[in-house]
């Protein structure tokens, strides 16, 4: 039988979070046992310190929303996300030149960052792409070195759907790990997911 909490990054990362926000998210974390709570790197430390005692890890996100930072400000986004005490980071693929079919520029865009040194999932924001250019971008992720892609940051082009997380599993043939991430708000959409391919859900809500 499935463990759902196990799967849950449970994630505050709208622009007006109080640290009231932060609090209430750790705590329920901590109570129904999620495998971590996702935050801007602003309350990274925060995070850590209320995260101290339990086992909830604290993922943070790099060049979030659009993915437009230059490789240099990611890498020092996430390198100071690690020494703030992010456990994991999860960025923005580069969606402009994935789409204009600059494969090295988006590879390198990930190893940058990659080279923080904690696990790292790689945002496609899968609803701004052709099935064609999910694959590329998984594939890609692979070549990086990454050990998660995700479906979205929740901001864009919608979330998570079915057919981008079977499409994602379907390319990765288990040599990555896929989040599902955006308007996953339920036990059954979530368990649907996990059923589909996904090892870790992402989600900002969601009911006991």
């Amino acid at each position: 039988m499935i463990k759902l909490e196990s799967y849950i990054d449970y994630t505050c990362l709208k622009a007006d979070a109080t640290a009231k926000d932060i609090e209430s998210l750790v705590g329920e974390a901590k109570r129904r046992g999620f495998y971590g709570v996702c935050v801007n790197p602003y309350y990274v430390p925060y995070a850590k310190k209320l995260c101290e005692g339990s086992d909830v890890k604290v993922v943070t996100v790099c060049g979030f929303p659009l993915g437009q930072s230059v490789s240099a400000v990611k890498a020092c986004e996430a390198a100071v996300a690690v020494s703030d005490g992010a456990d994991e980071v999860d960025m923005v693929i580069n969606i402009g030149a994935l789409k204009s079919g600059k494969d090295k520029i988006v590879e390198d865009d990930i190893i940058a960052v990659v080279k923080c040194g904690v696990p790292v999932k790689v945002i496609l924001e899968a609803g701004l792409l052709t099935d064609e250019e999910i694959i590329r971008a998984v594939e890609i992720a692979i070549k990086a070195g990454a050990d998660f892609v995700k479906t979205s940051t929740g901001f864009l082009a919608g979330g998570a759907t079915e057919h981008a997380v079977s499409l994602m599993a379907k390319a990765a043939k288990g040599r990555i790990k896929i989040k599902a991430s955006g308007g996953i708000r339920t036990k059954e959409a979530a368990l649907k997911f996990i059923e589909l391919g996904a090892d870790r859900i992402g989600a900002s809500r969601m009911s006991e």
